[in-house]
């Protein structure tokens, strides 16, 4: 289990600020935890960065 109780969330660079869909991301150790920021309490997404990377390219890719 990664604690995430004292991760440094950030808003990802493609989310926007209008209110809409916005995705945050924070990196604890060799974990890239992945949350929706209209609910930062709800279910986390946690993901090692080669992970992240596959799934960003598949992502791209669709």
């Amino acid at each position: 289990m990664v604690d995430l109780s004292n991760a440094t969330w950030r808003k990802a660079s493609r989310s926007t600020s209008n209110g809409g869909d916005c995705v945050e991301v924070a990196r604890v150790s060799d974990t890239v935890a992945i949350r929706d920021s209209k609910d930062p309490h709800g279910p986390k997404l946690l993901l090692t960065p080669q992970a992240l990377h596959h799934l960003t390219r598949a992502i791209k890719d669709a």
